[in-house]
């Protein structure tokens, strides 16, 4: 995660000038974001609310402060500098933080001893970001790997997406953008420019499922989708399964049907899982999908042979 700390900022004045990103973790040797050992760089602020979104400090595009209660020491040095006086000691000893005055300033994680309070998200100019990146060229150019974009949504932040492509371009690196495909098309299209592989998710072709899965039509994102299958991009379509939501043979047919008409390099499924539930508790989040469990083995397996009785190959991400 990359952390943003009071009195801490790394190397603040480097890159003055240069255009800036908002960025919430850089993760190096990434083996599961696209080919090779890869760099996956993660842009902050999400047009969607996907109901099980396993990194929900990637919505808002500002820093948020995440409280990690399990770690507090119930030291008190959070009360005493915070600004907006938004934590309070408890009579038993506990820390309560009203998130209502809470400015994210980050003036308590700097004096927190055991690392309970984290600023997740920070402004990066592109050199910085790129000197992340250019750490592991060795282990790109051995293994085939590269930059992977992801987020939340990087198209939101599309002039910064596109000159940090083509900054890794002009090194060799190879880019890959993983996308809701929630942008419009002049805006994508421009960012295809600069890109060797789209991973493209796709969360239902039926609207009103999609619109309760992740808030927000799917329109443009299916008719994206069709654009990038035209335009000679390689894409990987990646489909969220959630239990009791979108995996009923009906709505398997349809993707199935939809993601054969397209020109793809391979479809990946990602069966639901609860590896990001502990997160919203950490950001004053509600979580909408309450108790609901993760696949069983046995059940991805009849999802995969779901696909593969209606023709479509699909590997489990």
């Amino acid at each position: 995660m990359v952390r943003e700390q009071k009195g801490n900022q790394t190397k603040a004045n480097r890159g003055a000038g240069e255009i800036q990103g908002s960025i919430f973790d850089i993760q190096r040797f990434s083996v599961n974001d696209g080919p090779g050992i890869r760099t996956t760089v993660f842009f902050k602020g999400c047009p969607l609310r996907c109901l099980w979104c396993e990194n929900p400090e990637s919505q808002s595009s500002n820093p948020q402060l995440l409280f990690i209660e399990s770690l507090c020491t119930r030291c008190g040095n959070c009360i005493s500098v915070c600004p907006q006086k938004a934590n309070m000691q408890l009579p038993d000893g506990s820390i309560r933080l009203n998130r209502e005055l809470c400015c994210n300033c980050g003036e308590c994680v700097a004096v927190c001893p055991s690392g309970a309070r984290v600023i997740s998200g920070k402004t990066m100019s592109l050199g910085e970001v790129m000197e992340a990146i250019r750490k592991d060229e060795m282990f790109y150019r051995n293994s085939g790997g590269g930059l992977t974009a992801s987020g939340g949504e990087p198209t939101q932040q599309p002039e910064f997406l596109k000159q940090l492509f083509r900054a890794c371009r002009n090194y060799g690196i190879h880019t890959t953008l993983d996308t809701s495909g929630y942008v419009p098309w002049p805006v994508l299209k421009d960012i295809l420019k600069h890109v060797n592989l789209v991973y493209y998710d796709l969360k239902d072709l039926n609207p009103q499922i999609h619109w309760r899965l992740t808030g927000v039509d799917n329109y443009l994102i299916l008719d994206n989708a069709k654009r990038i299958s035209q335009s000679g991009v390689p894409m990987v379509i990646r489909l969220p399964m959630i239990p009791g939501y979108n995996d009923s043979t009906e709505n398997i047919k349809e993707v199935a049907s939809f993601v054969t008409s397209l020109k793809v390099e391979k479809v990946d499924i990602l069966p639901f899982h609860t590896l990001g539930r502990k997160k919203y508790d950490h950001l004053g989040m509600a979580y909408h999908l309450g108790d609901l469990k993760s696949y069983t083995e046995e059940e991805v397996a009849r999802l995969v042979k779901t696909f593969g009785d209606l023709g479509l190959k699909v590997n489990i991400a």
